[in-house]
Protein backbone atom coordinates (compact mmCIF):
# COMPACT_ATOMS: atom_id res chain seq x y z
CA UNK A 1 0.00 0.00 0.00
CA UNK A 2 1.08 3.63 -0.86
CA UNK A 3 -0.05 6.06 1.44
CA UNK A 4 1.12 9.88 0.03
CA UNK A 5 0.58 12.40 3.05
CA UNK A 6 0.40 16.16 2.66
CA UNK A 7 2.57 18.00 4.94
CA UNK A 8 2.91 21.67 5.51
CA UNK A 9 6.73 21.93 5.48
CA UNK A 10 10.17 20.80 6.85
CA UNK A 11 9.15 20.41 10.38
CA UNK A 12 6.55 17.31 9.11
CA UNK A 13 9.33 16.16 6.96
CA UNK A 14 11.33 15.53 9.89
CA UNK A 15 8.89 13.75 11.57
CA UNK A 16 8.08 11.28 9.12
CA UNK A 17 11.46 8.88 9.93
CA UNK A 18 10.02 8.84 13.78
CA UNK A 19 6.48 8.07 12.10
CA UNK A 20 7.83 5.38 9.69
CA UNK A 21 9.95 3.95 12.84
CA UNK A 22 6.69 3.74 15.13
CA UNK A 23 4.93 2.00 12.02
CA UNK A 24 7.48 -0.54 11.50
CA UNK A 25 6.98 -1.38 15.37
CA UNK A 26 3.43 -2.22 14.98
CA UNK A 27 2.56 -3.23 11.30
CA UNK A 28 5.15 -5.79 10.90
CA UNK A 29 4.53 -7.58 7.10
CA UNK A 30 1.65 -4.77 6.54
CA UNK A 31 3.77 -1.63 6.47
CA UNK A 32 2.73 1.28 3.86
CA UNK A 33 4.85 3.04 1.38
CA UNK A 34 4.67 6.71 3.20
CA UNK A 35 4.94 9.66 0.63
CA UNK A 36 5.57 13.33 2.41
CA UNK A 37 4.37 15.47 0.16
CA UNK A 38 5.28 19.22 1.14
CA UNK A 39 3.47 22.20 0.88
CA UNK A 40 6.53 24.60 2.39
CA UNK A 41 3.80 26.80 3.98
CA UNK A 42 0.31 25.48 4.35
CA UNK A 43 -1.85 22.67 2.81
CA UNK A 44 -3.77 24.54 -0.33
CA UNK A 45 -7.56 25.03 0.15
CA UNK A 46 -10.87 24.69 -2.01
CA UNK A 47 -10.61 23.47 -5.40
CA UNK A 48 -6.55 23.56 -5.48
CA UNK A 49 -6.80 21.05 -2.22
CA UNK A 50 -9.58 18.81 -4.40
CA UNK A 51 -7.18 18.83 -7.52
CA UNK A 52 -3.94 17.93 -5.88
CA UNK A 53 -5.78 14.96 -4.03
CA UNK A 54 -7.49 13.94 -7.13
CA UNK A 55 -3.40 14.24 -9.01
CA UNK A 56 -1.90 12.17 -6.45
CA UNK A 57 -4.83 9.13 -6.55
CA UNK A 58 -4.37 8.90 -10.69
CA UNK A 59 -3.38 5.65 -11.65
CA UNK A 60 0.28 5.57 -12.95
CA UNK A 61 3.60 4.18 -11.01
CA UNK A 62 3.46 7.12 -8.01
CA UNK A 63 -0.42 6.65 -7.38
CA UNK A 64 -1.61 6.57 -3.64
CA UNK A 65 -4.02 4.25 -2.60
CA UNK A 66 -4.65 6.28 0.55
CA UNK A 67 -4.33 10.39 0.54
CA UNK A 68 -4.08 12.18 4.30
CA UNK A 69 -4.12 15.85 4.36
CA UNK A 70 -2.06 16.86 7.80
CA UNK A 71 -2.77 20.68 8.55
CA UNK A 72 -2.69 22.90 11.35
CA UNK A 73 -5.42 24.38 12.50
CA UNK A 74 -2.98 27.58 13.58
CA UNK A 75 -2.25 29.39 10.17
CA UNK A 76 -1.10 32.66 11.13
CA UNK A 77 -4.16 33.63 8.57
CA UNK A 78 -6.59 36.86 9.91
CA UNK A 79 -9.02 35.94 10.04
CA UNK A 80 -8.23 32.21 11.12
CA UNK A 81 -9.08 29.89 8.52
CA UNK A 82 -10.31 27.10 11.56
CA UNK A 83 -11.47 27.20 14.42
CA UNK A 84 -10.59 23.72 15.87
CA UNK A 85 -9.30 20.69 14.95
CA UNK A 86 -12.64 19.49 13.86
CA UNK A 87 -13.38 22.95 11.82
CA UNK A 88 -10.35 21.58 9.69
CA UNK A 89 -10.75 18.23 9.10
CA UNK A 90 -14.70 19.18 7.58
CA UNK A 91 -13.37 22.05 5.57
CA UNK A 92 -11.35 19.92 4.27
CA UNK A 93 -13.41 17.04 3.75
CA UNK A 94 -15.98 19.81 2.19
CA UNK A 95 -13.13 20.88 -0.23
CA UNK A 96 -13.11 17.85 -1.63
CA UNK A 97 -15.89 15.90 -1.54
CA UNK A 98 -16.82 12.50 -1.62
CA UNK A 99 -13.78 10.56 -2.26
CA UNK A 100 -13.25 7.65 0.74
CA UNK A 101 -9.58 7.50 -0.32
CA UNK A 102 -8.77 11.07 1.51
CA UNK A 103 -8.65 11.31 4.87
CA UNK A 104 -7.78 14.84 6.56
CA UNK A 105 -5.97 15.29 9.88
CA UNK A 106 -5.49 18.72 11.64
CA UNK A 107 -2.40 19.68 14.21
CA UNK A 108 -4.05 21.14 17.26
CA UNK A 109 -2.99 23.74 17.34
CA UNK A 110 0.53 23.35 15.69
CA UNK A 111 2.57 20.78 14.77
CA UNK A 112 4.94 21.71 18.14
CA UNK A 113 1.40 20.44 20.45
CA UNK A 114 3.34 17.02 19.51
CA UNK A 115 6.26 17.93 20.82
CA UNK A 116 5.27 19.06 24.28
CA UNK A 117 4.93 15.96 25.87
CA UNK A 118 9.15 16.15 25.53
CA UNK A 119 9.35 19.47 27.69
CA UNK A 120 12.36 17.85 29.68
CA UNK A 121 14.03 17.63 26.32
CA UNK A 122 13.39 20.88 25.18
CA UNK A 123 14.58 22.44 28.47
CA UNK A 124 18.05 20.51 27.76
CA UNK A 125 18.35 21.78 24.49
CA UNK A 126 17.46 25.27 25.40
CA UNK A 127 19.67 25.47 28.51
CA UNK A 128 16.75 27.13 30.34
CA UNK A 129 14.34 25.39 33.33
CA UNK A 130 10.86 27.50 31.97
CA UNK A 131 8.20 24.79 33.05
CA UNK A 132 6.34 23.37 30.48
CA UNK A 133 2.68 25.01 29.46
CA UNK A 134 0.22 23.82 31.19
CA UNK A 135 -3.06 21.35 30.71
CA UNK A 136 -3.60 18.83 27.77
CA UNK A 137 -0.10 19.48 25.12
CA UNK A 138 -3.15 19.97 22.07
CA UNK A 139 -5.20 22.44 24.29
CA UNK A 140 -2.44 25.31 24.00
CA UNK A 141 -3.91 27.71 22.34
CA UNK A 142 -4.33 29.72 19.94
CA UNK A 143 -2.82 33.28 20.85
CA UNK A 144 0.43 31.48 21.88
CA UNK A 145 0.65 28.51 20.18
CA UNK A 146 3.30 25.36 21.15
CA UNK A 147 5.74 26.47 18.41
CA UNK A 148 5.83 30.07 20.02
CA UNK A 149 6.11 28.78 23.13
CA UNK A 150 9.08 26.31 21.94
CA UNK A 151 10.65 29.46 20.23
CA UNK A 152 10.69 31.38 23.28
CA UNK A 153 12.22 29.12 25.87
CA UNK A 154 14.90 28.09 23.18
CA UNK A 155 15.72 32.21 22.63
CA UNK A 156 15.80 32.83 26.56
CA UNK A 157 18.01 30.07 27.27
CA UNK A 158 21.58 29.74 27.27
CA UNK A 159 21.53 28.45 23.91
CA UNK A 160 20.67 31.90 22.43
CA UNK A 161 19.53 30.14 19.48
CA UNK A 162 16.17 30.42 18.35
CA UNK A 163 13.96 27.32 17.79
CA UNK A 164 14.51 25.84 14.10
CA UNK A 165 12.11 23.48 13.27
CA UNK A 166 12.90 20.66 11.48
CA UNK A 167 16.59 20.57 13.03
CA UNK A 168 15.00 20.85 16.47
CA UNK A 169 11.67 18.68 16.08
CA UNK A 170 14.44 15.67 14.83
CA UNK A 171 16.01 16.09 17.40
CA UNK A 172 13.46 16.25 20.30
CA UNK A 173 11.59 12.97 18.31
CA UNK A 174 15.00 11.50 18.19
CA UNK A 175 15.89 11.18 22.21
CA UNK A 176 12.00 10.19 22.52
CA UNK A 177 9.27 7.55 22.66
CA UNK A 178 6.72 8.57 19.85
CA UNK A 179 4.10 6.80 21.82
CA UNK A 180 4.34 8.79 25.10
CA UNK A 181 3.17 11.78 22.52
CA UNK A 182 0.34 9.54 20.89
CA UNK A 183 -1.38 8.88 24.11
CA UNK A 184 -1.51 12.19 25.22
CA UNK A 185 -2.30 13.82 21.75
CA UNK A 186 -5.48 12.86 20.50
CA UNK A 187 -5.16 14.33 17.23
CA UNK A 188 -1.82 12.55 16.46
CA UNK A 189 -3.43 9.10 17.69
CA UNK A 190 -6.16 9.68 15.12
CA UNK A 191 -3.36 9.97 12.27
CA UNK A 192 -1.72 6.65 13.34
CA UNK A 193 -5.15 5.21 13.64
CA UNK A 194 -6.33 6.04 10.05
CA UNK A 195 -3.05 4.38 8.63
CA UNK A 196 -3.59 1.15 11.17
CA UNK A 197 -6.70 0.59 9.89
CA UNK A 198 -5.63 1.01 6.38
CA UNK A 199 -2.84 -0.97 7.24
CA UNK A 200 -5.43 -3.68 8.67
CA UNK A 201 -3.51 -3.13 12.19
CA UNK A 202 -5.49 -2.61 15.28
CA UNK A 203 -6.27 0.48 16.35
CA UNK A 204 -4.71 2.42 19.46
CA UNK A 205 -8.01 3.32 21.74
Amino acid sequence: MRIAIMVEGDTELAFKRHLTDYLKQHLQGRMPRLDFVPYHGRIPKGATLKRNVENLLLVGRSQADLVIALTDVYTGTRPPDFTDAADAKNKMRQWVGNEPRFRPHAAQHDFEAWLLPYWPTIQRLAGHNRNAPGGDPENVNHTNPPSRRIQEIFEVGQRRDSYNKPRDANHILSKNDLSVAILRCPELRALVNTIFQACGGAVIP
